[in-house]
């Protein structure tokens, strides 16, 4: 069998994460890379994120180290922080966020010194974004920022859908905080979707920031889980995606809502979120803890799928074949690569 080129240890703990090894992959193998995925097992839930990630690292461990023996692979790439912390050779970390940044306190005791010294010692770091590397600890290794690659799903359809957010999370996405900003800006005939949530649940975050089906208010109606495409559909058919997390790590939702033709209605959320420089920059008004969908309604700025072009299938492709490809394979040349013996 051939050796692979680059072997990517799979953390894959939500289907986000999923979602982007499988595009990181695709993507190497476009550029002319033969590339192996080395998928790490689901440990048991734990009770707490120090507990849980350390039982995800030892899977991480336990896969990295039959994917080199089966596939003998030039160069290692950790997906993600997690994957790496007790990866067996040395590697490239790939994250949306570090430890550093999303894991303070007790939840990170043991991982944030641990990935300081990973990220010292790693020939090379792959982040998200810019703001994902800002947060990672220093001394670090040099870095090719890939982004997740995100296009429009289809031409553009009638805005028939006034709002939508995406409150799978409802806690991290700050449901409660979208529904009172739809309380005071929604009118009678307009509509807020919630995507990723059930009526059962959704009803207990009406409740939470006052009933927003009374005195006039817009209506509210919640999807539950839906395939993806249908998803999509609806960003298409929205004219504002509304969002107010307590932190965010990238926010994939709201770049696809700008690739869609959204408006974006955010806060000025903690963490490296990639989405929140372009909505600054397409309109400051809409951006703040006012939550503004009213204005974003009125009197709407166009510019979001211009925005996001960086962030495209065909230049993340670009930034994998100039950047990162020659950058992994150096690291392999060099000797730097060099895997376990088997």
């Amino acid at each position: 069998m051939a050796r692979a080129d680059v072997l990517i240890v799979s953390l894959g703990g939500t289907a986000g994460l999923r979602e982007a090894d499988a595009e990181l992959t695709a993507s190497l193998r476009r550029a002319g890379a033969r590339v192996e995925v080395a998928t790490t097992t689901r440990p048991p839930e734990l009770r707490t994120y120090a507990a849980l990630e350390l039982a995800w690292a030892l899977n991480a461990r336990r896969a990295a180290i039959l994917g080199i023996r089966e596939h003998h692979p030039r160069a290692v790439l950790y997906s993600s922080t997690t994957a790496a912390l007790l990866g067996p050779v040395p590697g490239a970390i790939r994250f949306d966020a570090p430890a550093a940044g999303n894991r303070p306190g007790r939840h990170g005791i043991w991982q944030r010194p641990v990935e300081a010294r990973r990220m010292k010692a790693a020939p090379l770091l792959v982040p998200w974004s810019e703001g994902g590397l800002a947060e990672a600890p220093t001394p670090r290794a040099g870095a090719v920022i890939v982004p997740f690659p995100v296009d429009a799903s289809g031409p553009p359809e009638p805005k028939d859908i006034a709002a939508i957010t995406y409150g799978a999370n409802p806690e991290k996405k700050g449901l409660d905080r979208v529904l009172a900003a739809w309380a005071r800006d929604g009118r009678t005939g307009e509509e807020l979707v919630v995507a990723g949530l059930d009526e059962a649940a959704g009803r207990e975050w009406v409740r939470r920031a006052g009933d927003v089906a009374a005195g006039g208010a817009g209506r509210v109606r919640f999807t539950g889980m839906i395939p993806r495409d249908e998803y999509r559909a609806l960003l298409r058919r929205a004219r504002v995606f509304v969002t107010a997390p307590r932190r965010e790590d990238y926010g994939i939702a709201q770049l696809e809502a700008l690739a869609d033709g959204c408006q974006l209605v955010t806060n000025e959320a903690p963490g490296p979120y990639a989405a929140l420089p372009l909505a600054r920059t397409l309109d400051p008004r809409l951006v703040g803890d006012a939550l503004d969908i009213r204005t974003a309604l009125d009197d709407p700025r166009p510019g979001g799928r211009a925005a996001v072009a960086p962030f495209t299938r065909a230049a993340v492709d670009r930034v994998v074949a100039q950047e990162l490809l020659p950058r992994l394979r150096n690291f392999a040349n060099s000797g730097q690569g060099r895997v376990l013996a088997t």
